[in-house]
Order: structure tokens, then sequence, then C-alpha cells
């Protein structure tokens, strides 16, 4: 009998669409010959959807119950943050990815710097920002201004001048509650693409390089203009010392699955900038691509994390 498969897309936040977009992938991407695919999705509302038809979370949840395991193609908050790892905890049927802890540390910017200076992994220096401490805070050099938890650049500004920080700062606090302020780094982007497998191992895709003038923000990131080079050309000491640090900040948060780890590459040497528990996953997302570079397709690749997880519950 084939393993019937919940893919669950969109979400209440402001990666909507994005999620919509890797959901989608990733349900046409199952060989309907190997998995039995049911398609779930979360309105911007927060409402539950089966295909097109509205149904109750109490529904929702018994349509995942009669599944074998569960992707939850969700970014951000209310989904990506562990949120929804607990629904399938709590009704017993094993998921891709990261659990809750891992989902929730990873999407708290703040929490995982504290985690990755804990472990000696650098991090630009930083403040963290509410709406009441905010006004005290004065700038006095270029920095980057982003929501605690939010994803795909959103909310994002890098301040040049005094003049802009009030107003980046009342941009992402309409993202979140707290702010996030940070030192520019100077330094090559490079995103590493962890795996872990049941038996402890842990693999890194190819390294990806993103070549951008100025902030690679929301706009660039979806526009097309970003030149990705894979794999990233690295000498071999910056590239163990990117994976050693990518496979640490991963064990450290408990990541399970595949995570993306970003990077500044310094004179100094890596930098976190932050992890994604559950990147964007069409085909022509970056931890696709990356694993591609590996030899690994995109049908492959889905084949693989289910495989897992389906063989843990066993």
């Amino acid at each position: 009998m084939r393993p019937r498969i919940a893919v669950v897309g969109g979400g209440q936040n402001c990666e909507h669409e994005v999620s919509l977009a890797s959901a989608a992938s990733i349900a046409n991407a199952l060989d309907p010959a190997a998995y039995d695919v049911v398609r779930l999705t979360i309105g911007a509302d927060g409402g539950w959807y089966d295909v097109a038809a509205p149904v109750s979370l109490a529904r929702a949840v018994g349509i995942i119950g009669t599944c074998d395991a569960v992707i939850p193609a969700l970014h951000g908050p209310r989904g990506e943050d562990g949120t929804l790892a607990a629904l399938c905890e709590l009704a017993g049927v094993p998921y891709v990815g990261s659990g809750v802890g891992a989902g929730a540390l990873a999407m708290d910017k703040w929490a995982t710097k504290l985690v990755a200076e804990a472990i000696g992994v650098a991090t630009a220096p930083g403040i963290l920002l509410t709406g009441a401490t905010a006004a005290a805070y004065s700038w006095s050099r270029p920095v980057v201004v982003k929501p605690v938890a939010a994803g795909s650049s959103q909310g994002v500004t890098l301040v040049r001048v005094a003049a802009d920080l009030a107003p980046a700062i009342a941009v992402a606090l309409a993202f979140d509650d707290r702010v996030l302020v940070e030192d520019v780094v100077i330094g090559r982007e490079i995103d590493l693409a962890v795996l872990g497998r049941p038996d402890g191992s842990r693999f890194v895709a190819p390294a990806l390089e993103i070549v951008v003038e100025g902030l690679f923000d929301l706009a660039t990131k979806y526009g097309g203009t970003a030149d990705l080079r894979i794999p990233a050309a690295l000498e071999a000491e910056d590239l163990k010392a990117l994976e050693d640090s990518a496979v640490a900040v991963y064990d450290a948060l408990g990541c399970a699955g595949v995570a993306r780890i970003d990077f500044f590459l310094t004179d100094a040497g890596p930098v976190l900038n932050e992890v994604n528990t559950m990147p964007g996953f069409t085909e022509q997302s970056q931890v696709p691509k990356m694993f591609a570079a590996a030899g690994t397709s995109y049908a492959d690749l889905l084949d693989l994390l289910l495989h897992d997880v389906l063989a843990r519950s066993a």
C-alpha cells in the first residue's frame, strides 16, 4: 500500500504565497505511483482547506491522523516556528523536518545568536529592541534592522544614515514585537544546506554563494536578479570552516531533516546570519539546487526525506 502523505502549505503569515509555491511544487513532484498525496492548506486568515474546500481544525487534524507522514511546507511564524510540528506531535503523526524546539529556536533570530555564540560560532554584534526600548537606541554606524521572527527578508532594512533608523524600526515592528539591530558584516554571502540522517550522520550539500549588489532583500530574492553560484568558489580551508560551523549550529539547535544555514564569510572566518528549518522548497529554490549540484534530484531529495521519516516511525 502506498504511504499516505499530507503536504501542508500556506500559513497565516507574511510568507503565505511563498509557502503555497513550495507546497504545490512538493506535492506535484511526489510520484503518485509511490505516494497517496493529500493536499492541505492553511489560509492567510488561519482557516484550513482540503484542496479548495474549507474544513474545521478538527477535520484537518482528522485528515492528518489518517496519514503516514506530513510534509510541513510552511515558512515563517505559525508554521516553521514549531507550531505545525507540535500539531503533528499531538496527532501522533511523523513529519519531515525539525521538531518543536528546533523550529522555535531557529525562527527566533536572537535565540539563534545566543546558541551560536555559546558553541563558538561568531555572529554579528547586535542588540535586541522592543517598542518600549527602541526610542533609547541611537544610531552610530551602518546597521541592519530586522524582525526577530520573520522570513524571506520581510521587514529587513539596511540603515546607512541616522535619519533612516526610526522608520526601519517601525517597519520591523510591523512584523514582530521584537527587533534585532545588527552591525553590517562585510563578507561573502554563503549558504550551506545540512541533511541529518537517522543514523546520526550529516551530509552538507555543495555551498551556494549569493552575489548581489547591496542587501539580499525580498525583491532581489524573488526577482531573479541575484547571482547564485553553486558550488561556491571557496578555498578548502574556508569550506571546511563553513561546513563545520553549519553542522555545529544544526546540531546545537536540534534540527532534523534539511536546514539551510546562512553565513557571511569574512576575513576572520564564518559569521552566522540565520537558520531556516523549512527553507523555500520549489525545485528552483536554493536548497534543492544545492542538492542537485551533489547529484540528488528534487524528487529524490523528497523521497530521501520521507524514507527517513517513515523508517524512523516504523
